[in-house]
């Protein structure tokens, strides 16, 4: 089965990504460990059978590898103010391929092909929570029914129970519960699961971790 693979990335600048692992981390250490967490997701999408990988993209990237990994990609700009409406806008500009989208973020790097292959096999809609109480993945068989998701306030310990009540009146397959990667404690456990990883590797290069 063929179907979009939408993931939602934010460009590695120092002091407008990870800042929350900042610190112990620097602002250049912690859009390393960024970068790497992208890398690795585009890797796995490159890798995912039937998927068709788009990078909804917010800001300039000046990063020699990840513009190397883009190429690989469909890219498209982000729209939008809030995160919400940036979500609702990607769906609705990938809705062209007519195809089902399987919707992740870069901030779990911990997914391999066969994990993105599996959670694309749903009816109407699918949903994967977060230990945080957000969401890692969000797959939908019309992506326009993303609509849904403007009025769904984000980045909240609430957010996947609101986002699963938004998508009320679709039948919507649970995925795995996945940690995304907020703290330093959420990178240090994402980094155990994917040791051989870019990831794992940025995080252990850091100055500050040694530390």
């Amino acid at each position: 089965m063929r179907f979009c693979l939408l993931i939602m990335a934010k460009s590695p600048v120092p002091g407008q990504v990870k800042t929350r692992l900042c610190p112990p981390l620097s602002a250049e250490e912690a859009a390393d460990v960024a970068a790497a967490s992208l890398l690795d997701t585009i890797s796995a999408a490159l890798d995912t059978p039937g998927a068709v990988p788009v990078v909804a993209l917010a800001g300039v990237v000046r990063r020699e590898d990840v513009r190397d990994a883009l190429a690989e990609c469909v890219v498209v700009p982000q729209r939008g103010t809030s995160f919400a409406e940036r979500l609702v806008h990607a769906h609705a500009d990938i809705a062209r391929f007519r195809m089902p989208v399987l919707q992740i973020g870069m901030d779990t790097p911990q997914v391999t092909p066969s994990l993105l292959e599996s959670c694309a096999e749903f009816g109407e809609a699918a949903l994967g929570f977060a230990l945080d109480g957000g969401w890692w993945a969000l797959g939908l068989r019309d992506p326009l029914r993303a609509a849904v998701l403007r009025d769904v306030p984000m980045s909240r310990a609430d957010t996947g129970a609101l986002t699963l009540e938004a998508l009320r009146g679709l039948e919507v397959r649970t995925l795995p519960v996945l940690s995304d990667v907020d703290t330093m404690a959420d990178a240090r456990a994402v980094a155990r699961q994917v040791p051989g990883g870019r990831f794992a590797a940025a995080l252990a290069q850091a100055a500050a971790v040694a530390r």
